[in-house]
């Protein structure tokens, strides 16, 4: 029996939900298709991840992709559902937080559920149904000029009413305060809402939700909730089997690459620190879109390097350099060619030899996923690596650290290829 079944809206995601599961001793694999799910309900595992690049796809096929999730994962036996989303709510009017929780809540025939973003322990809370990134509400953060999910509005009763038909209400931390009874009567005086934005501003109200909405078919929210739905289920039934987190992977002998497609700050440092040690292919998506042989250029400059050690192979930029590049090929021209150009050459680098690959950005981390075709992984528990590090096992086993564009340290790759590096010699 499973206790949890997450779908995540993206891999890197994903894979934290998955790391953080691990480290409470739950034995979390991941998947990146549905049809993966019957081998996994064979293992030992007491939850699972679906991860799918649904956030920015069309709403209606977020919703196709949500449905096949929920009905996949009902046929291996889960108990309860979970949503995962970024902890700062990216989504547009459009959705698709709004639309993806209609189509689980009408696959489950169920009627209300709770959005919980918040994540205490990177300083994300919400008050009043108001999301603060630190102090900062999220309207008035980075966030606002994010290049492809502005959010302006930080209060999310409002950001999520525009997504969906539903009603969308609130439970605020007072609420909370009161117990489960309390919130009980709360939802069933309201009949009409379905939707509730759920605050949060430290642990013990994540505790406090978890344990009221333990039995609830479907939860959604960001990282930390899974965390605290596993501490209750594991106090309520110590019979729940339970596993020691790993932190080292099977051995993926070959060699080494770091792929970049965030624009993130903290990635943009990590590139320039990387390309002052090892050599680093700068992507020119305008050049690229005028030559076919674009990624059979960058190959054959990989092939020439490899064999000396890690190489480096970035479409990131500085927020001047994007704006140049959307201004000739448009916001989705250069977001789907910078895709498509990592994903082929990550499936070429594979082909030279590459066993250990680092990659920096959510979307990039599920393009490269796809290109290499792969379809389940083995999870690492969370630590310095932020829940990235995972490896599919096979004939030419691979291992990956997958980190979202965010993430700090100018030195994470080095972080992340010595624990892989490690991996290999304890075999």
């Amino acid at each position: 029996m499973f206790e949890l079944g997450v779908l995540a809206d993206d891999l890197t995601g994903g894979m934290m939900v998955a790391s953080l599961l691990e480290s409470e001793g739950v034995e979390c694999p991941l998947v990146t298709s549905v049809d993966e799910l019957a081998q996994v309900a064979e293992s030992r595992a007491t939850a699972v991840v679906v991860a799918r690049k649904i956030r920015l796809v069309d709403a209606a096929l977020a919703q196709e992709e949500a449905e096949r999730a929920v009905q996949a994962l009902q046929d291996i036996g889960c108990k309860r559902f979970f949503y995962k989303y970024c902890a700062t709510f990216d989504s547009t009017e459009k959705g698709n937080i709004g639309p993806v929780a209609d189509a689980m809540l009408n696959t489950l025939s169920e009627q209300h559920t709770l959005f919980c973003p918040a994540f205490p322990r990177y300083t994300v809370t919400l008050v009043d149904g108001i999301l603060y990134l630190g102090k900062t509400p999220l309207g008035e953060s980075f966030k606002r000029d994010d290049p492809v999910t502005p959010m302006t509005n930080s209060n999310l009763v409002e950001v999520l009413q525009l997504q969906s038909q539903r009603k969308v209400g609130l439970i605020s931390r007072e609420m909370l305060s009161r117990g489960p009874d309390a919130i009980k009567k709360h939802i069933q005086d309201d009949d009409a809402t379905s939707f509730y934005i759920t605050d949060a501003a430290d642990d013990e109200d994540m505790t406090r939700i978890a344990d009221f909405a333990l039995d609830w078919p479907l939860t959604t929210g960001a990282d930390a909730l899974p965390v605290f739905l596993a501490r209750a289920w594991q106090q309520r039934d110590r019979a729940v089997r339970t596993t020691e987190a790993k932190t080292h992977l099977p051995a993926s002998p070959g060699y080494e690459a770091f792929i970049a497609g965030s624009c993130a700050a903290a990635t943009l440092s990590q590139v320039a620190y990387f390309e002052q040690r090892h050599p680093t292919f700068r992507v020119d998506l305008i050049e690229a879109a005028e030559r076919s042989d674009y990624v059979d250029h960058i190959l054959s400059w990989a092939a020439d390097n490899i064999a000396s050690g890690p190489i480096g192979v970035s479409t990131s930029v500085d927020l001047e350099g994007l704006k140049i590049t959307q201004s000739k090929l448009g916001r989705q021209g250069a977001a789907d060619l910078a895709d498509r150009i990592l994903g082929e050459v990550a499936s070429g680098l594979h082909i030279l030899g590459v066993r250990k690959f680092v990659v920096a950005g959510g979307e990039t981390s599920g393009q490269v996923m796809s290109a290499l075709n792969v379809k389940q992984l083995a999870v690492a528990g969370f630590d310095e690596l932020s829940g990235g590090y995972c490896h599919q096992a096979g004939t030419k086993p691979t291992s990956f650290v997958l980190k979202a564009g965010a993430i700090p340290k100018d030195d994470f790759f080095f972080i992340a290829i010595e624990r892989l590096r490690e991996a290999d010699l304890l075999g």
